[in-house]
């Protein structure tokens, strides 16, 4: 893969996916198993610190997944800490994306929150089949996947079903304890749970094969 191809992966994966988590937060179904944590500690937090804000919450939530990864894999790599300012700036877009579009309140029409969850959903699974195809720092959701893969030869697609349903059993915890509600979890979530593995194999195809084709055309010429 090329430098040029690479970056662009990269940089498509951190903002749609930081586009994802905040149209799916308004749409108020229910976040992805992946986003509902650290969102579900920005609600318990964020009136005791002002400062904590969802995107706050995001990188400081996956610098604990990196910590569970490193025990789970039992090694230390360079990439982990870059893993780390990857997701830091995946928290400062994920503000952005909220000011842009007005805050994290939800949307108060139930047919736009559907649809704010819908393209959400899609356009986080696009995300993390670009990352899957990059070099690049992975976020801690990512990297995951890919090291517990890489250590005990497993597959990748596997992997990450399994994470995504260990990751469900965390949200709909963590939203009891702390919050005594469903905040962050909902019918949203147990879909996406289901779907998101499928929709991330079939963007990867479609990445594959708008690349392939590309890549003839420019041979062509």
């Amino acid at each position: 893969m090329s430098k040029k191809r690479n970056c662009i992966h990269w940089c498509f994966g951190l903002v749609l996916c930081s586009l994802g988590i905040c149209l799916c937060t308004k749409g108020g179904l229910g976040l992805s198993m992946i986003a509902a944590p650290p969102y579900i500690l920005h609600v318990w937090l964020r009136d005791r610190l002002t400062w904590f804000s969802q995107g706050t919450a995001e990188y400081f939530w996956q610098a604990f997944i990196l910590l569970v990864m490193c025990l789970a894999v039992q090694r230390f790599r360079l990439k982990y800490l870059l893993s780390f300012v990857t997701a830091a700036l995946s928290g400062l877009v994920i503000d952005g994306w909220l000011f842009v579009l007005g805050g994290n309140g939800i949307y108060s029409e139930m047919w736009l929150r559907i649809l704010s969850y819908v393209a959400g959903a899609c356009i986080t699974s696009l995300a993390i089949a670009f990352y899957f195809r990059t070099t690049g720092p992975l976020s801690a959701y990512e990297l995951i996947v890919v090291e517990i893969s890489d250590r005990f030869h497993l597959d990748k697609n596997k992997v990450k079903q399994i994470n995504d349903i260990s990751m469900l059993v965390i949200s709909v915890a963590l939203a009891w304890i702390l919050t005594h509600g469903w905040n962050g979890v909902g019918i949203g979530t147990l879909l996406i749970t289901m779907v998101n593995a499928t929709l991330i194999r079939l963007f990867g195809k479609m990445i594959d094969w708008a690349e392939k084709h590309f890549a003839q055309d420019e041979a062509g010429n």
